[in-house]
């Protein structure tokens, strides 16, 4: 299915949204993609750095009035100017964050992992059932045109029967990152590792029923709480694999491949946030074929989509469920790491529904990489 170019909605309303933690996937990638969408505006920042909160309220136009330190979270929540907040805080603050908001009746986005644990998880989701309001876990390539398409090759039957999948994701990560850190949230598979289980389970259509990992490190200071590397294998129903590994000090990387009876499908870069990502489609006897999806701004996407939901009163998918079905095998790989042997996951409920081609929506590409304030990517760049 072609990818759609999106019309401006009906409705000239544009609903108001919060940046809340302004590190640097929010100021990289979050913040310059509202320029991109047609219904959705940047209102409000929650930071507790005064730089930051000074010099990128100026660089977006946004009144000082509407820049709060964390500890006057519940006040901005209140203020009644905004309608969404963007949680991208480290991970083990998306719980605290969203149960406040939840019970302020303000619709919550809230970045991958979903939270630490399967309780956190679960009491989000309560949350806003409770106070009626929308909750969505940004999984921004659930409306990638790139990966989206594979859903399709493979729902298509063009590799046949599909076997197995394997995934690489790889990068270099500077010690003092917060994926680097135990107490928030930080780890191989919680913040790339969920990228390769999160595409196994939409490419297969499926959830697994037992897992296995296995992690290791090179001995480097930077690795004294989190792992260098983990490696995985989730079976599935039908007698079907999906392998991966993840790293913190290797060079970067991501790409996955999906075997079949009668042909493989190769992506990558495969979990890009703003690249050319190329597929390369083998089928039995044929010459490969080689098609390249162009960049495009995968945040305006989330956001166009999470505004849409709220003006038009719709559930958004990827729900709370799918980010709790993620944090449920992270929790069982991490129990196999433990123990040294399979961890069984039973009765994983499907979400209501699996991303396909439907969902893709494209806007531009940024420019231009904005200038960080006091913030580095996890590799220490500025």
């Amino acid at each position: 299915m072609a990818t759609q170019d999106r019309n401006p909605v009906d409705t000239q309303q544009r609903i108001r949204y919060a940046v809340v933690g302004l590190g640097w996937f929010a100021q990289a990638s979050a913040l310059p993609a509202f320029v991109n969408t047609d219904n959705s505006e940047v209102v409000a920042l929650v930071s507790d750095d005064p730089t930051k909160r000074a010099e990128v309220a100026k660089k977006y136009g946004i009144a000082d009035a509407q820049t709060y330190t964390y500890d006057r979270y519940d006040e901005l929540l209140s203020s009644g100017t905004i309608d969404v907040v963007y949680i991208a805080l480290p991970n083990h603050l998306h719980c605290e964050y969203t149960l406040k908001a939840a019970a302020a009746g303000v619709h919550i986005l809230c970045e991958k992992p979903m939270a630490v644990t399967v309780t956190e998880c679960e009491q989000m989701i309560a949350a806003a059932q409770e106070h009626h309001v929308k909750l969505m876990i940004a999984y921004r390539l659930h409306f990638d045109a790139a990966n989206m398409q594979a859903v399709e090759i493979v729902k298509s039957g063009q590799i046949g029967t599909p076997r197995f999948f394997h995934s690489i994701f790889a990068q270099q990560t500077e010690g003092a990152n917060s994926r680097m850190r135990v107490e928030t949230g930080g780890g191989t598979l919680e913040d790339i590792g969920i990228y390769c289980i999160n595409a196994a389970r939409y490419l297969f259509q499926s959830e697994p029923t037992a897992v296995f990992a296995t992690s290791a490190s090179n001995g480097e200071e930077r690795f004294r709480e989190v792992a260098e590397m983990t490696s995985a294998i989730l079976h599935f129903p039908g007698d079907r694999l999906a392998t991966f590994t993840c790293s913190f000090g290797a060079a970067k990387i991501s790409t996955y491949q999906i075997m079949g009876t009668a042909g493989n499908l190769h992506v990558q870069p495969a979990y890009a946030v703003q690249a050319q990502i190329d597929h390369i489609l083998s089928i039995d006897g044929e010459p490969p074929q080689q098609r390249s999806f162009e960049p495009h701004d995968q945040l305006a996407a989330v956001f166009c989509y999470f505004s849409d939901c709220v003006l038009q009163d719709k559930e958004p998918q990827p729900s709370g469920h799918e980010g709790l079905i993620d944090i449920k095998i992270i929790q069982a790989l991490n129990d196999s790491i433990e123990s040294g042997g399979f961890v069984s996951i039973d009765g994983i409920a499907p979400p209501p529904q699996r991303p396909t081609a439907a969902q893709t929506i494209a806007r531009p590409p940024l420019q231009e990489q904005p200038q960080l304030v006091n913030a580095a990517d996890p590799a220490g760049n500025s």
